[in-house]
């Protein structure tokens, strides 16, 4: 093979990462982070509204140029590196993350007028202000176009991306008045890197359109103008700027633009890949396949499998997302996941100890020398709503049995089995659903920083968990996506087999299961799942007066 390499880009919540690989044997040369600077930790929240969490698009630009500029120069110091080796960039970010976005496809905020306008700055994925909007969708395809909510699961979201635009449309409609069109961050990159900024030059990726815009190909690609026009006959003006046809997955959007690599040091033309959601394209980079459930465990948790594109999903309630080629193509993507996990450790450390340092190793060393069921506690895992399998953002996380003993490091432990629990409940929903889990493979920063989180988590699934060989999945598989969108003529690849089989590693950690943990988590399961429904369903009315007492009783014996 030529030797050459791509840069895969990864715009995470709180940080854009890059990381510059070697096609032919997938090894991780150079990488580099930028840590995005407007807000808290990236992000601007409002006191008084708990619900809202917006992003700056200055940060996504300053930290483009700084990140590939970071890999290219990192290469350099450890050898002699060519740039004119890179054959291509791939992108994927957090989703549905949208912008408001002028005729010239730059986002409003960068408007005098709009400087100061928290509503003309990116939503990001966890802005839940539009709740209101995401129930209205549902019910309105409920009546007219039930086929809509087949690859939602039942219903629509508020972290999605027609009901954020709806809500700028209720609340801020001078914002969508001037906003010639809405566009995710992860088709807005490619964009600006190729210069094919205007709304009607702008490739819409088909896994943020499938899993959070309600596209398909069965009813034509995106809802239908009838649909639209029922929720706001306004929203017809976005219907008019998406294409057709969204793009496939490592299909190119366009070549490098001359003013790009002449700012990054690239050669002009090289492939810049259609982009794609970050959680789906780290399934990629942990070596998704059929029979392989990929956990992606970050600021909040996504679990992907693949099936064969003519198999009858058994259950399609429950899954935030069922789209064909989201992932691979020619196999459906099925998407399930929790809406905080890790954001729920870092809440209860700002709680507790927000100035203290290593504060999460410290509280990890503590939790694990406690036994399973030794606090007593049992908490719900829904302090940010709850994704799948209830699809309901306005549920609300619970801590149960706490005592005046009850130390940080009990609570610390039960949010972690909180969040284990909750994953259990998606896993056992894939086999349910009648996809067979033959491996589980865990991506993201959490899986390799905490082996005492991944052993929790191994010892209440019961089952192996493999961790992903890079600590990158997302960019990884950015990476990946780029070297097909280049094709093999120059370095890279024509199909997906071929570069996974190259480029993906075998798994530097194997987590199993201690039997002596996994009979009382089995019993502190049952509750979960007793509090899980209560809380949860409507029509379950089954008596919990006995959960607490029964905490005591394990709490005693362990």
């Amino acid at each position: 093979m030529i030797e050459a390499y791509t840069i895969g880009l990864d715009f995470g919540t709180n940080s854009l990462r890059a990381l510059l690989v070697n096609t032919k044997n997938g090894d991780e040369i150079a990488s580099d982070v930028y840590n995005y600077r407007y807000g808290e930790s990236g992000i601007i929240l409002d006191k008084e509204n708990p619900l809202l969490a917006r992003q700056n698009p200055k940060d996504y630009l300053n930290g483009l140029q700084s990140v590939i500029n970071g890999v290219i120069k990192k290469a350099n110091n450890a050898g002699n590196f060519d740039p004119s080796s890179i054959i291509g960039i791939g992108v994927d970010a957090t989703a549905s993350t949208v912008i408001p976005i002028n005729t010239d496809g730059q986002p409003l905020s960068f408007d005098l007028k709009y400087r100061d306008n928290i509503d003309a700055l990116a939503r990001l994925w966890k802005d839940h202000t539009a709740n209101d909007e995401a129930e209205e969708i549902t019910d309105l395809a409920k009546k007219i176009r039930p086929e809509y909510l087949y690859q939602t699961g039942g219903s629509y979201s508020s972290e999605w991306f027609w009901s954020k635009i709806l809500h700028c449309l209720h609340n801020a409609v001078n914002v969508f008045e001037d906003a010639a069109t809405w566009v995710e961050l992860c088709d807005w990159i490619p964009a600006v890197l190729t210069d094919k900024t205007k709304p009607d030059k702008i490739k819409r990726n088909v896994c943020s359109a499938g899993h959070k815009g309600l596209y398909n190909e069965l009813w034509g690609g995106w809802p239908e103008i009838e649909f639209l026009s029922q929720l706001d006959h306004r929203l017809s003006k976005i219907f008019a700027t998406l294409p057709k046809k969204a793009g496939q997955i490592g299909e190119p959007f366009g070549g490098l633009s001359l003013k790009w690599a002449q700012r990054l040091g690239l050669k002009p033309g090289i492939a810049v890949a259609v982009g794609s959601v970050d959680a789906h394209i780290g399934a990629l980079g942990a070596g998704i396949g059929p029979g392989i459930l990929v956990k992606i465990i970050g600021t909040s948790g996504v679990d992907m499998m693949v099936a064969a594109s003519d198999m009858n999903i058994q259950s399609t309630r429950g899954f935030a997302g069922i789209v064909t080629d989201s992932i691979l193509p020619g196999y459906i993507s099925l998407e399930a996941g929790q809406s905080a996990l890790g954001d729920i450790y870092q809440w209860f450390v700002n709680m507790v100890a927000p100035n203290e340092k290593s504060i999460h190793s410290r509280l990890q060393t503590e939790a694990a020398l406690l036994k399973p069921g030794q606090s007593g506690l049992l908490a719900l895992d829904w302090n940010n709503g709850n994704r799948t399998i209830l699809m309901d953002q306005r549920l609300t996380g619970i801590i149960v049995g706490l005592t005046l003993q009850s130390s940080r490091a009990d609570i610390y432990r039960s949010l972690v089995e909180a969040t284990a629990f909750g994953n259990k409940i998606i896993t056992e929903h894939f086999e349910g659903s009648g996809i067979k889990i033959e491996r589980i493979v865990i991506g993201g920063g959490i899986a390799l920083k905490s082996p005492f989180i991944m052993q929790v988590f191994s010892d209440i699934l019961n089952r192996p968990l493999e961790i992903a060989s890079s600590s990158q999945t997302g960019a990884l598989g950015s990476s990946i996506t780029a070297a097909v969108a280049a094709g093999s003529s120059v370095g890279g690849y024509d199909n997906f087999e071929d570069a996974k089989s190259r480029m993906i590693h075998a798994p530097v950690e194997i987590f199993y299961p201690k039997k002596d943990h996994v009979s009382i988590y089995d019993e502190l399961y049952s509750i979960y799942k007793t509090l899980h429904d209560n809380f949860g369903r409507q029509e379950t009315n089954a008596d919990i007066s006995s959960v607490m007492k029964s905490l005591i009783s394990i709490r005693e014996r362990t």
